[in-house]
């Protein structure tokens, strides 16, 4: 199979898709990047060293990774042998395998393993092809959207370097716009605002922008166009999606700062990440699970009535559906990022579980028990219990309320914060009716 998918690698002809016409063939020619491939930078002295080493080349979708495994594989003069974790399995690896010993026994070449998306191998695919790794007979370079750390095997993890590429920016995509155009598109005029438009489609990703490109190079061509603007963009394309994987790391990224967002009180920034996530097709639901906890992680008793706003919002959506429903939910988020902020009982709540977690099972003292029997009574359940609400001020100065034995502790910290100031005050005189009581 190996020598099958490495026929998806030859030098493009002039039907080839316009992202394989345009694949750099140098790395001068590379667009992005430059963190690692500019002078004196960690990829660009791997291709001067005339040394190959197995890397990993973490990035998300349309950043060259691919392009930089074929480009090691000419300037090393290596044999390119590439696998899709998706389409194959041991065998293929087998085969791959066998194809690198032909290679070298035969014409005394080196081969490079590519394995794309080697994120979706499990640990005994990866396994298989480790020793040949190990024993040199390969190099191996992978390419994955996911971070290795929780998605490759640590014993083929430590025998890489991880190299991690980024989205390409604007203005690199309006280099490879510029690049596509001359060589292959001089025929369309583009206005400034389809052109932006048509980066923004992109969204960071070169191969997405060179496939739009082509898809209107296209629908101009059928209709006779030769002018690409705003108008021509709508009527052409589809709606547009952000890249966005709902099961990978991108997706737990945005989460991760809508939540910052929300507990750093940043309102416009809480509302960014929560369309952003919106926009690339996260289900509302998800997001409004998400945003009931921050209520009670992120806000918690120093404004009681987050919990109550999340919730009515997360049933408002319920009732009125997308996209009317979502107003709903941002304006929960604005509201959570503006609310007073604590902790305290998410701090607490935790304490007490790792307390209970590594103390004994203790009994509950007979003045805190029910006695809803004589016998009970006559074992003297609930003896001595003080009533509180027949107490001076509703409450029992000085009673104890844990088992006996229990070390004293402090779970519930409130902050000075919203209304857990006014709960922090009371605490602290109920704490000097009990000292006063000893």
């Amino acid at each position: 199979m190996a020598s099958d998918v490495q026929d998806l690698f030859e030098a493009p002809s002039a039907a080839a898709p316009l992202a394989e016409r345009l694949r750099p063939t140098h790395i001068d020619e590379v667009i992005g990047q430059s963190h690692l491939l500019g002078e004196g930078r960690p990829l660009r002295l791997a291709f001067q060293s005339g040394r190959l080493h197995s890397m990993i080349l973490w990035g998300p979708p349309g950043v060259g990774k691919t392009t930089l495994a074929r480009l090691m594989a000419t300037a090393f003069d290596a044999e390119f042998v590439p696998l899709s974790a998706v389409l194959s399995g041991v065998k293929d690896i087998r085969e791959a395998i066998a194809q690198a010993e032909q290679m070298l026994q035969v014409h005394g070449r080196h081969t490079i393993l590519f394995v794309d998306e080697v994120h979706r191998f499990n640990k005994s695919q990866q396994d298989a092809f480790l020793p040949f790794v190990e024993q040199g007979l390969v190099t191996f370079i992978g390419a994955t959207t996911e971070n290795p750390s929780f998605e490759v095997n640590n014993a083929l993890l430590s025998r890489a370097q991880v190299y991690v590429l980024h989205a390409l920016s604007s203005d690199e995509l309006s280099q490879l716009f510029e690049r596509a155009r001359k060589i292959a598109m001089s025929d369309l005029d583009f206005s400034d605002e389809a052109k932006e438009r048509v980066i923004g489609y992109a969204d960071g990703d070169a191969r997405r922008l060179l496939n739009v490109l082509e898809q209107l190079q296209t629908a101009a061509s059928t209709a006779g166009v030769a002018n690409v603007d705003a108008g021509f963009l709508d009527n052409t394309l589809a709606q547009n999606l952000r890249r966005f994987d709902k099961g990978g790391e991108a997706f737990y990224d945005q989460i991760s700062a809508l939540h910052k967002s929300v507990r750093g009180s940043n309102p416009d920034a809480a509302l960014y990440w929560f369309v952003r996530m919106l926009d690339g097709g996260v289900d509302p639901r998800y997001l409004a699970r998400r945003i009931v906890r921050m209520a009670w992680e992120d806000i918690g008793l120093a404004d009681p009535r987050a919990m109550q706003i999340t919730n009515e919002a997360a049933q408002t959506y319920e009732r009125l559906g997308s996209p009317e429903g979502e107003l709903a939910l941002a304006q929960a988020v604005i509201y959570l990022a503006v609310a007073a902020k604590s902790n305290a009982g998410y701090v607490a709540y935790n304490s007490a579980r790792a307390f209970v977690a590594r103390d004994g099972s203790r009994e509950v003292p007979l003045h805190l028990r029910n006695a809803p029997t004589r016998l009970m009574k006559e074992l003297d359940y609930g003896k001595d219990y003080r009533y509180a609400h027949d107490e001076e001020g509703g409450y029992a100065a000085g009673e104890n309320y844990f088992p006996e034995g229990v070390p004293k502790v402090s779970f519930y910290q409130p902050t000075d914060r919203g209304l857990e100031a006014r709960i922090s005050e009371k605490l602290a005189h109920l704490r000097e009716l009990d000292a006063a009581k000893k």
